[in-house]
């Protein structure tokens, strides 16, 4: 009887242990190649930086402890034509260009991404007459709208904001339609239905000049919830498609995992880029900073925004109590210090530092996965690395079986556990090259496993390196979009460069 509950304890031990681990397996099923992540140069309600410039010294560049990529700021309607900008400080409205300049000259300084999105177009060419939305009592409640006889002007107003970025030393690398073309709102705003924003495209985007700003490309208005309708129709129709690069949206209302997914879909049946654009993750918290599991279901959007088929994530302000850099404001204290690093920095670095300019792989796993689930993971490819996200809500450490699709000879573990251990980095042994391990998970915990494949391995005899170039769009001299690019033309990458270029078929 002894040697019978003895055999029975050690098999519910065994049992035990089998039911925590968790498999990963990763195929070399390919999708979407990610561009990067970033924010957006605004601070408090919508004011620039200025001359303030440690957020973006902190985030930004592939030696800074976060590796952000892309910046996001405004294209203010206040001034246009000639453009008069006054002297810093000495401004009648909060909206202004040169705001943005000293972080942007920065960003791209860094090899970084710098796109500019409108809140209205000037308010003279608009229904209501002013930048604003129209949804208050004192504007009369009228929709701010484009006038159709204005639309030959708008892609020539965004030239003039080209124009003075590039006088300053800044070649913005992309320029957008609208923020959330379906929200009315009392401040600056502009509303378009799809079919409005289809007509400004189809017969007006011509206007927008590629050649002489380096191959600008054009991102779709970006949807408050990433309503597809917006992009669907765009896309849709032939000569449009040809204007826009890249669809965009936010994610208020609407989890990675619906809108943006669906709007991916046809995105990437014509190789669009797919952007989020907007949101800002527990900005609701009163008088405290977000808690480790708050930051745990940040991790999870951005993991599923991937898994939707996106290839870059910008969020919103950079610098917030509830963003990357500390305001300083003492209501938010201990932990707010300005200008200093906040531990949804580290978070983000997971995926900005290692996830940019790789592909991402299928992955599958036998825990249930989905919005928010209590276990996420993702997988990429990146050269010769091997990489795998996994994020853990849960109070109690799991080993992970991973499986891989081909054999590696090295590995490192970062693993992100709260405020008190934000990044930490070791090496898993492996001995030989293997195609499956068991590592750690530890709880509540974002983990970033990277493996470098056995290049020598017979696993993969038959592996061809595949060329991790950015994707490339050409234009004519005119600015044109080509759908078959033939003879003298403007190639332009996903990271923004562009040079002219002779094709031959």
């Amino acid at each position: 009887m002894k040697k019978f509950f003895t055999f029975s304890f050690a098999l519910i031990a065994a049992l035990v242990v089998q039911a925590r681990i968790i498999t990963v397996t990763v195929t070399d099923t390919r999708y979407q190649t990610i561009t990067g992540f970033g924010a957006a140069c605004c601070d408090g309600a919508m004011c620039p930086f200025g001359n303030d410039t440690q957020p973006v010294k902190l985030l930004y560049g592939p030696t800074s402890d976060i590796g952000l990529n892309i910046m996001r700021m405004e294209i203010s309607p206040n001034f246009i034509g000639d453009i008069v900008v006054p002297e810093w400080g000495n401004w009648d409205s909060p909206y202004d260009w040169k705001g943005s300049l000293p972080s942007a000259k920065i960003v791209k300084q860094r090899g970084g991404i710098v796109f500019g999105t409108p809140w209205s177009p000037p308010g003279e060419y608009k229904t209501n007459g002013t930048a604003q939305g129209g949804n208050a009592e004192d504007q009369g409640n009228q929709r701010g709208e484009l006038r159709t006889d204005c639309y030959d002007k708008f892609f020539l107003w965004l030239n003039t904001f080209l124009e003075y970025m590039k006088s300053n030393g800044v070649d913005v690398d992309a320029v957008s339609i609208q923020n959330e073309p379906d929200w009315w709102v009392s401040y600056s705003g502009c509303l378009y239905t799809p079919q409005q924003q289809l007509n400004l495209v189809k017969n007006y985007a011509y206007l927008l000049d590629r050649e002489t700003y380096n191959g600008v490309r054009l991102i779709s208005a970006e949807p408050l919830g990433f309503d597809p309708n917006y992009s669907n129709l765009l896309l849709q129709n032939e000569t449009a498609r040809d204007q826009i690069d890249i669809i965009a949206g936010h994610l208020y209302g609407h989890p990675p995992l619906g809108n943006m997914k669906s709007a991916a879909v046809l995105a990437a049946q014509y190789g669009k880029e797919v952007w989020m654009t907007e949101h800002s993750v527990s900005d609701n918290i009163q008088n405290r900073l977000p808690n480790w599991h708050e930051q745990l279901l940040f991790a999870e959007e951005l993991n599923e925004c991937m898994l939707a088929g996106c290839t870059a994530y910008i969020y919103w302000y950079m610098r917030a109590h509830w963003a990357f850099v500390g305001t300083g404001e003492s209501q938010y204290n201990p932990g707010n210090t300005k200008n200093k690093l906040l531990p949804r920095a580290y978070v983000m670095s997971h995926f900005s530092k290692h996830v940019t300019g790789s592909t991402r792989l299928e992955a599958k796993a036998s825990a249930s996965t989905g919005t928010n689930a209590a276990f996420e993971t993702s997988a990429y490819i990146k050269g010769d690395s091997l990489i795998v996200m996994a994020i853990d809500t849960t109070a109690n450490g799991q080993n992970l079986k991973i499986k891989l699709p081909y054999k590696v000879k090295s590995g490192t573990h970062i693993v992100s556990t709260g405020n008190d251990a934000l990044v930490q980095q070791s090496t898993i042994d492996i001995s030989e090259p293997i195609d499956e391990l068991l590592v750690e998970k530890p709880a509540r915990s974002l983990n970033t496993y990277i493996f470098i494949i056995d290049q020598g391995s017979a696993a993969i005899k038959n592996f061809t390196q595949p060329v991790f170039e950015m994707p490339k769009t050409y234009y004519d001299l005119g600015g044109r979009r080509l759908s078959s690019p033939r003879g003298l033309c403007i190639e332009r990458r996903a990271d923004g460069a562009s040079r002219k270029v002779y094709i031959d078929n």
